[in-house]
């Protein structure tokens, strides 16, 4: 068999339980990646796993349920699996969630509270936690789904916005830190973190079900997938610290 586009590999994917994720599964494994599907949910991931074994035959895919708000077993997580292959490669971060409101006014505290833990906090340990093993690795990527929200606030969607945009901000902080800590004497770095932006997401399933609807502006999940096991097949230089956009500013 001739050597595939992922293979030697290994990938980690936190949320891997979700739309994003089982299509993100899916294309890694037919590519021949190694990865570790993280979620909270023993059955939910059991499943997503079982799915994927079943469409890619051969596929080298593992669950790890995991509590990303700890940040102590994402970090014991992180290096279990550099200690277990010898190098981590990949970490996607897909955890997602939206909470929002009618107007501003209307907004609630509480579901920033909620949004900060899910969408900021995770990507915080996740990108703590699996930084060096990037740093070591030959060609580390790191990724995290945005969303239009963080660059076009809305008067109701204010909380889940403000997560995007600290997220990002987070994000962009580790990608200088590749910038510093990858970069080799030729001037080449080696590392990237990278932010996806999409409007929102749409599933072969909700094509299924609403043949009539034309989704604008929503990326397709094989979309998504395609994007992010794509980012191997360019230089870190030209991924770091970028904005991919998946769909119209």
């Amino acid at each position: 068999m001739s050597a595939r586009q992922l293979d030697g590999k290994v990938i980690a994917v936190a949320g891997a339980t979700g739309a994003a994720g089982r299509a993100v599964l899916r294309r890694l494994a037919a590519d021949g990646a190694t990865v570790i599907a993280a979620g909270s949910d023993a059955r939910r991931l059991d499943g997503v796993m079982d799915a994927t074994r079943a469409q890619v035959p051969g596929s080298r895919v593992s669950g790890q349920v995991i509590d990303l708000l700890d940040p102590q077993e994402v970090h014991d997580w992180a290096d279990h699996l550099e200690a277990e292959h010898g190098h981590v490669d990949g970490v996607f971060h897909l955890v997602g969630g939206w909470r929002g409101s009618k107007t501003f006014f209307d907004s609630r505290i509480d579901d920033w509270d909620w949004l900060h833990d899910r969408v900021v906090r995770t990507l915080q340990h996740t990108s703590l936690a699996f930084q060096p093993a990037l740093v070591r690795s030959a060609a580390g990527r790191y990724a995290m789904i945005s969303a239009t929200a963080a660059h076009k606030p809305t008067a109701g969607g204010a909380a889940y916005a403000a997560a995007k945009a600290a997220s990002e901000a987070w994000t962009l902080s580790m990608a200088d830190s590749f910038k510093k800590e990858t970069t080799a004497a030729d001037g080449v770095p080696t590392a990237a973190a990278t932010i996806l932006v999409i409007k929102a997401l749409v599933t072969p399933e909700m094509r299924t079900e609403k043949p009539e609807a034309k989704f604008p502006g929503f990326t397709d999940t094989a979309d998504l997938a395609d994007t992010l096991a794509g980012l191997w097949d360019r230089p870190a230089a030209e991924l770091n610290g970028q904005h991919l956009w998946l769909t119209a500013r």
